[in-house]
């Protein structure tokens, strides 16, 4: 057999492989928004959930789910971002870095039911936060700081060495370098690493489960202030997500149309992490091409 022919087997091999995988993916999303779709309307997407008659929606499961996302990243982008930082333009190859991205490593493979039960003994039972959408948070800022760290960095270390260069040759300190040549040209990057974590963090549930609990009270979205207990701004209530409410129709078996409002609030989840990656690969496309010239 000749080198070419077996390259080209090997391409064909690999090619082959990879239609597996995306035909493994279509049927997972095609049977999932196919059969969810159909439950899905205007009414569904705005009314509150009801788990004794049928007709509910998923208002408050949506929202709590933006909610506990917002929180998060305001959490975990500035640790993530700091970190980052400081492995890309500051650390040596030396045991201390070595020490802090095992560290890293060892945080990513964590289940995220353990990342639970580690919010809620520490967040919910010791330090008497409760279920909340805080306590949630700061569970999901563990999950998600080594996803955002690594893409961060990532981002960072993409920017070419000669923009370096130029900011030093200029008189500027490493931190004005940083701050005003690399980061700049690094926020496509970042950006995309940011809509993608934030796309793993709208569809986790275990965690959630144990820290910002499973009831989904009813919302008084009049109620402005973060303070009462039935605001929808109140960080301190408990929060039943999206996710979890998937969980919780499907185990619980009291809700009568069951069936129905799992398959339509699994379809919008799916389409919003949809939405998620796409616009990330969109927005970095878009702010790339804008800050380079290119076409």
């Amino acid at each position: 057999m000749t080198p070419n022919q077996t390259d080209r087997i090997a391409t064909q091999l690999i090619n082959f492989l990879v239609l597996i995988v995306v035909l493994i993916l279509l049927f997972l999303l095609g049977d999932i928004i196919f059969s969810g779709f159909p439950h899905v309307s205007w009414h569904f997407l705005t009314s509150p959930s009801s788990s004794f008659s049928a007709g509910g929606g998923i208002r408050d499961q949506l929202f709590n789910s933006l909610y506990l996302l917002v929180l998060t990243l305001l959490i975990s982008f500035p640790l993530a971002l700091g970190s980052a930082i400081y492995l890309s333009e500051y650390a040596g190859n030396n045991w201390r870095t070595g020490l802090i991205r095992t560290a890293i490593e060892v945080l990513s493979s964590l289940p995220s039911v353990v990342v639970g039960l580690f919010g809620y003994l520490l967040f919910v039972i010791s330090f008497h936060i409760g279920f909340s959408i805080l306590s949630g948070a700061i569970a999901l800022t563990f999950f998600n700081l080594p996803l955002l760290v690594r893409s961060i960095e990532g981002s960072l270390h993409a920017v070419p060495d000669s923009q370096r260069e130029a900011g030093i040759a200029l008189g500027l300190s490493n931190w004005r370098t940083i701050r005003g040549i690399i980061l700049p040209a690094a926020l496509p990057g970042i950006l995309t690493g940011i809509i993608l974590s934030a796309g793993r963090v709208f569809g986790e549930a275990a965690a959630l489960i144990y820290t910002a609990g499973q009831s989904a009270p009813i919302l008084n979205y009049a109620d402005w202030n973060p303070t009462d207990g039935s605001s929808f701004l109140n960080p301190m209530r408990p929060a039943e997500t999206l996710a979890v409410h998937i969980w919780k129709v499907n185990t619980e078996g009291v809700t009568p149309d069951a069936v129905s409002v799992s398959a339509g609030a699994s379809a919008v989840l799916i389409i919003v992490i949809l939405i998620f990656n796409f616009g990330a690969r969109a927005i970095g496309n878009h702010l790339y091409k804008k800050m380079t010239g290119g076409k």
